[in-house]
């Protein structure tokens, strides 16, 4: 009898496993909160780990065709550029871990996942459809939601994002702690960038008090701004906050001239900011039947580049799980067991990097970069792991 899963939200992570999954020959429905299919207008980064996933999916040819391959990432101090450490990204990147690193429009990746989801099953995704609960027994898994409509399948994933009602329901609400931090994002189309323009490479700019962020999208077309800032100002756990062009110029104030150019180049209507919060990771995932899936499980931080990487990992790791153990309770299992670690150190060194970016000197930048190599720790376990082929104790 064929497994039927359902999917509780159809964001980047539930897609990519909603793909893998029929893939591997189930059944699978996805249940998304929104009236629309759509992302916000941020970058993402998908590095070795995540691509070989896409790659299994068939997509990978579309993402290269709208993403771009950054040379390197460069760490530099906020005012002058002094370049600090630097790692390849780009051949080399490939050579050792057998996938490229690409950087990203979400909306353009969420189209992606989204077509190839649904070239396996047209009507995979149900909009409007609200969780509020679930309940569980030895036959299967009913999920309810807010319209009134129920549904029922053999497997429940909660993939509903960094409020998941799936998590709540296990194990309650993961408490929030304000880490002091803003984050600002904007795009910029390039054109109304006078030249010379930032090299195309992930650039990460570090001062006392914040660092921001700078890389291309759309084939180079855009260029995203990430940039992050201590303040006491705390405002919406939310991507879609508008806040003052104004207070962005504000708290940029004497940063590197090429920072200067890209926050005046912006359209000064279309400036978002939102307050990160930092949640400790949860060691047990699922029960019985349920488990969860990508920011439900481990809400990270963005100073790795690593968050919907981890719920691409998530999704192959589940799949292979559950054609290898003799049960959905013991594959659930095995999927947790071989996946908490992994996250939770990603999780870990986000918030690392956290104090890492924001050294109060100079000087003290100087030595934590003289005295740690990056680019050589990251491809020792993060870029090097491969969800499809690494073995599930």
């Amino acid at each position: 009898m064929t497994t039927k899963i359902i999917v509780a939200g159809a964001g980047l992570g539930g897609l990519a496993a909603a793909s893998c999954l029929m893939k591997a020959g189930y059944e699978v429905e996805i249940y998304e909160q929104s009236p629309v299919l759509a992302e916000v207008g941020a970058g993402i980064q998908i590095s070795a780990n995540a691509f070989h996933v896409m790659r299994h999916l068939g997509v990978d040819q579309e993402l290269l065709k709208v993403g771009v391959r950054p040379g390197a990432y460069v760490f530099r101090l906020h005012d002058t550029g002094e370049e600090l450490q630097r790692f390849s990204l780009s051949a080399e990147h490939e050579a050792a871990h057998g996938a490229p690193y690409v950087q990203l429009h979400r909306a353009d990746l969420h189209d992606i996942l989204a077509a190839r989801a649904r070239s396996f099953r047209p009507d995979v995704v149900r909009l409007n459809h609200r969780l509020t609960g679930f309940t569980q027994d030895a036959r299967g898994v009913e999920a309810r939601f807010e319209n009134g409509a129920v549904a029922r399948g053999d497997l429940l994933i909660g993939a509903d994002g960094l409020k998941s009602v799936v998590r709540r329901q296990l194990w309650g609400d993961a408490p929030a702690t304000y880490t002091g931090d803003g984050a600002w994002r904007l795009v910029v189309p390039v054109e109304r960038l006078p030249t010379p323009r930032l090299d195309p490479v992930m650039n990460v700019f570090m001062g006392p008090g914040g660092h921001a962020v700078c890389y291309y999208l759309r084939a180079g077309a855009l260029l995203n701004f990430v940039g992050i800032i201590e303040t006491d100002d705390i405002s919406e756990e939310s991507w879609t906050l508008k806040l003052p062009w104004e207070k962005l110029k504000k708290d940029f104030e004497g940063w590197h001239p090429s920072l200067q150019t890209v926050i005046d180049c912006a359209d000064k209507n279309e400036v978002y900011r939102w307050s990160l919060h930092n949640r400790a990771p949860i060691r047990q995932w699922g029960e019985g039947r349920v488990t969860l899936l990508g920011d439900s499980a481990h809400p990270t931080l963005p100073y790795l580049a690593q968050g919907a990487v981890m719920a691409i990992e998530d999704g192959a790791v589940l799949t292979r799980a559950l054609g290898m153990a003799g049960s959905i309770e013991d594959a659930l299992k095995l999927y947790e067991r071989n996946r908490v670690d992994r996250t939770a150190k990603i999780v870990e060194q986000s918030t690392f990097n956290r104090r890492l970016f924001h050294l109060p000197s100079v000087q003290a930048m100087r030595d934590a970069f003289a005295s740690r190599n990056e680019g050589e720790d990251r491809n020792k376990w993060l870029y090097s792991y491969n969800p499809l082929t690494v073995d599930l104790a």
